[in-house]
């Protein structure tokens, strides 16, 4: 008999010592007050909560707690629920057995905290549910606690294995057990439940994991809604910034329109191209010297395009410096660079179903160059310091006033980029080469820049007309544009008129390189200032710098009056 009563009281003891544990693990606030008003235990949480001992609050008066917990709920607030600390203790009723007491404790702390506590035992048997864990799982508790197997067919399908496998493992290894998954309730559906718990090592071995699992179905949806209302505001966010972008490039670009007036036949040829491009998905290499239009007629071939009521984005190659012009077209992730705050689209990502006009794509570095070959062969690309692969549809027009052939044999143009773009080419005619068109340009630009200014011009001096047209216009409409606006302002009377000296001081100083300004063909100066350079066009003591004027301009004349460059680099 002493032998039963040893035995039952070491059963006794190790079912209270399974219970004492999953009254410490749960994460309600537990604890109990004597008769006169002094606490005379406090679970886990509670010690974790207040940074004491359970030596250094036992014997608390009651108003003590309550005035502790008043000062630290101004401190913690923002990290533990108010309810959480209700100064309100159920007391047992009448005398208990310590483990009476303790099953009180924790039926009172589940109660509180709507979690679940269970015992389960290295061979696979739950010894402990309590109530909370048969309401949690949809279980009768009138049937007893079921076995591991017949709780697993609660779980949803897909979990099933991991559950499993994680309880091997913990049993094994003791590893503490950290683990959410879906069950498929009798009676409340689909539901979301987090279990922890802690193993039970006896002599080197794990012999119980006894844990606690809580519903947080609740809180996983509102998780979800919150991150989808976070998504919604960001790609609401995304939006208003591309059609910022967009907006603003439209403002910007409203003066380049009356570029392409004129009824020459090299212009009305490149309309007639346009216009038989546009309806296909075709990508076009527009060349052309700087102010002749190229941008406008990028713009033409959207609006007749199937993608005419989507975005129109362009940007300017040259304009953006070679360390940004990546994160330009494709975008960053916060933190991809200094001074990156915040995730940014590119101009890809605003452009997405309509069109991205690339201007001066003879500019892009080589890094840039090979991204972009790849957007345009697989149609997907990467956002600067960001590791998802983004599908892209959109057309891509690209434009320059260089000679792309020259810049690749000189290493400095990819050519199987250049084949991916001049998949349908169009060759713009400089303003020199339709001087037809000059007398409707200057009488469109007359009127605009009259009401402007609020002068009122009635005729246009016919000998202006003419100097006009002899002159070579190397910044093409853009320069026209320039003059006729300067003219206006310097005009007195009612007549239209323009300083010949003006052009001819324009003509020279875009073309001077000292002793050989006394040469008189642009073919012979160009040269000369190439030979002087050796062959090197842009940079300081480049070739463009000592004719005074732009190297991408100076580049387009190379091309048109085929000068080989290369030819003077050893002179």
């Amino acid at each position: 008999m002493k032998a039963v009563a040893t035995a039952a009281n070491e059963q006794s003891n190790g079912a209270e010592d399974a219970l004492r544990r999953a009254v410490d693990t749960t994460p309600a606030f537990i604890h109990t007050a004597r008769p006169d008003g002094y606490l005379d235990y406090f679970n886990r949480g509670w010690l974790d909560f207040l940074g004491k001992s359970l030596e250094e609050v036992c014997d608390w008066p009651g108003a003590v707690l309550a005035s502790t917990i008043s000062n630290l709920r101004k401190r913690k607030v923002g990290n533990v629920k108010r309810d959480t600390l209700s100064t309100r203790s159920e007391r047992p009723p009448g005398p208990l057995t310590d483990l009476e007491r303790s099953e009180f404790y924790l039926r009172e702390g589940e109660r509180l905290a709507h979690m679940g506590s269970w015992s389960l035992r290295a061979d696979g048997i739950f010894d402990y549910w309590s109530p909370e864990t048969f309401v949690l799982f949809g279980f009768d508790p009138s049937e007893g606690i079921p076995t591991l197997p017949k709780w697993l067919t609660v779980l949803h399908p897909d979990d099933r294995d991991l559950l499993a496998k994680t309880l091997e493992r913990i049993f094994r290894e003791s590893v503490r057990v950290d683990v959410t998954y879906r069950v498929d309730h009798p009676k409340q559906g689909k539901r979301i439940m987090h279990s922890t718990g802690e193993p039970v090592v006896e002599d080197g071995k794990v012999t119980r994991l006894i844990g606690n699992t809580l519903d947080i179905t609740e809180q996983e949806n509102a998780t979800r809604e919150l991150k989808k209302a976070f998504g919604e505001i960001r790609a609401l966010k995304d939006e208003l910034y591309k059609e910022n972008i967009v907006l603003r490039h439209e403002i910007g670009s409203t003066s380049m329109f009356e570029e392409v007036l004129g009824t020459s036949s090299a212009l009305q040829n490149v309309l007639a191209l346009a216009a038989k491009v546009a309806p296909t998905d075709s990508t076009v290499l527009i060349a052309g010297e700087t102010g002749t239009g190229k941008e406008l007629i990028a713009r033409a071939i959207h609006k007749r395009s199937k993608r005419g009521e989507r975005s129109f984005v362009g940007v300017n190659c040259a304009a953006i410096p070679s360390s940004l012009i990546m994160s330009e077209l494709f975008g960053h992730e916060k933190g991809a660079f200094t001074g990156a705050m915040q995730r940014r689209l590119g101009r890809f990502e605003l452009a997405e179903g309509g069109t991205l006009f690339l201007d001066e794509v003879g500019d892009l570095p080589l890094e840039t160059q090979i991204a972009l070959l790849r957007v345009l062969q697989e149609r997907e690309f990467e956002r600067v310091g960001g590791t998802e692969m983004l599908r892209c549809d959109v057309r891509v027009i690209a434009a320059t006033n260089r000679d792309l052939h020259s810049a690749i044999a000189a290493g400095s143009f990819r050519s199987d980029l250049f084949y991916r773009l001049n998949v349908f080419p169009i060759e713009l005619p400089p303003l020199r080469e339709r001087k037809e068109d000059i007398p409707i340009l200057v009488n469109y630009f007359v009127n605009r820049y009259a009401q402007r200014a609020g002068k009122k011009i009635d005729t246009i001096r016919k000998k202006s007309i003419e100097a006009l047209q002899e002159y070579s216009w190397p910044g093409n409409v853009r320069e026209l544009q320039n003059v006729i606006e300067r003219s206006l302002i310097i005009v007195d009377t009612n007549e239209f008129s323009v300083d010949k000296n003006w052009l001819s001081h324009e003509f020279q100083s875009s073309r001077r390189v000292g002793p050989a300004s006394r040469i008189s063909t642009e073919q012979e100066q160009i040269e000369a200032a190439l030979a002087l350079t050796k062959g090197k066009v842009s940079g300081a003591h480049g070739a463009a710098a000592k004719l005074g004027m732009p190297s991408s301009t100076l580049e387009s004349r190379i091309r048109s009056l085929k000068i080989n460059k290369f030819q003077f680099k050893g002179v």
